[in-house]
């Protein structure tokens, strides 16, 4: 397995197959760890990071499974942008290339993050509210590197961490989901502000900094310190359920009070992806989202949601370049996108 076979398989985290897959895109577990008697990347000399990288490339090497492993400065800048479509890395991890690295498994559930904020973030994704299971394959592996590196643990405080808010369990759970009957209700904001005052932060399709496209949102828990792995993950679940619940009560709504509208809305937006011959990125997201609403409520039959889920991944810029071979600008990518979404649906 070779970088560029990226490329040619869906993350696995695309299929569609987890709990309330219409509404809840993906789950996302990550564990912030530290190398014991190492300096934390921030302060650390280049040649302590590339220590850091090598050992953690060995370590890699003894854990079963197909997978990548490769330094930062190894890739061209299509590939950064790639994998920040396929949500392993932010343009943050651009900076300061030194010693920075990334582990991918084959089936993209799993990815290890060498050097960013922390010497480690192990990374597992999974499709539709499946947050305990991607729990359970985050602690598995780190129980693997556990084994052969040892951590920066304190008996006080738990995993040390670069971050304060990341010491404890060093664990961020989130999930991505969509929520257009929220937004065309307009009760997006008062959902946002419920969850921010029990603890929970939102954010746009590629996180922190981002804007929201497409009614995508972003939910993750802001602290870990003094409470259990099993308790963040339990109290995110139980928040997206309610989250769902409201989305649902919210599209039901939207489908009594003005269902020709919301019927013409959809259907337009599906006449258009199956027509035209120009689509830009937001422009597909946007259009997307109206489709992903159809299939939802049954008004669309047609169309699979792994379709729609795998459309939102390989229409971005670096991921049409790399499946046509060549850099393109952003007209002709346009034409492309076009292209590729007409032969899809």
């Amino acid at each position: 397995m070779e970088f560029k076979d990226l490329i040619s398989f869906s993350p696995s985290w695309t299929n569609a197959q987890g709990e309330f897959a219409e509404i809840v895109f993906s789950s996302r577990v990550r564990l912030a760890r530290n190398l014991a008697q190492f300096k934390f990347p921030l302060k650390a000399k280049k040649e302590e990071l590339k220590e850091i990288f090598n050992l953690v490339k060995n370590c890699m090497a003894s854990i079963p499974g197909e997978k990548l492993v490769f330094p930062l400065l190894s890739l061209r800048p299509l590939d950064k942008e790639f994998l920040v479509e396929r949500h392993f890395i932010s343009r943050q991890f651009f900076k300061n290339r030194d010693g920075k690295g990334i582990g991918i498994w084959k089936e993209e559930n799993l990815a290890i993050i060498i050097n960013e904020e922390d010497h480690l973030r192990i990374q597992a994704l999974t499709a539709g509210l499946s947050l305990t299971k991607a729990h359970k394959l985050a602690n598995r592996l780190d129980n693997d590197i556990s084994k052969k590196l040892p951590y920066a643990f304190s008996s006080q405080f738990g995993y040390l961490t670069s971050c304060p808010t990341n010491t404890g369990t060093g664990l961020r759970t989130s999930v991505l989901i969509h929520l257009p009957g929220l937004v065309h209700s307009g009760k997006i904001r008062k959902v946002i502000e419920r969850l921010g005052q029990v603890g929970f932060s939102v954010r746009g399709f590629y996180g922190e900094g981002q804007e929201v496209e497409g009614n995508f949102f972003q939910i993750s828990n802001q602290t870990t310190l003094g409470r259990k792995e099993e308790e963040i993950v339990d109290g995110l679940h139980k928040t997206v359920i309610q989250v769902v619940e409201y989305e649902t009560r919210a599209r039901e709504l939207l489908l009594k009070n003005a269902e020709i509208q919301l019927e013409d809305k959809i259907w337009r937006a599906y006449a258009i992806l199956k027509s035209a011959r120009l689509l830009s990125t937001k422009e597909f997201i946007n259009l997307s989202s109206a489709v992903r609403l159809g299939v939802g409520l049954g008004i669309l039959k047609k169309v699979s949601l792994k379709t729609l889920n795998e459309l939102l991944i390989f229409t971005q810029p670096a991921h049409l370049q790399k499946i046509t071979g060549h850099p393109m600008e952003p007209a002709e990518r346009d034409t492309r996108r076009a292209s590729y979404v007409r032969q899809k649906l």
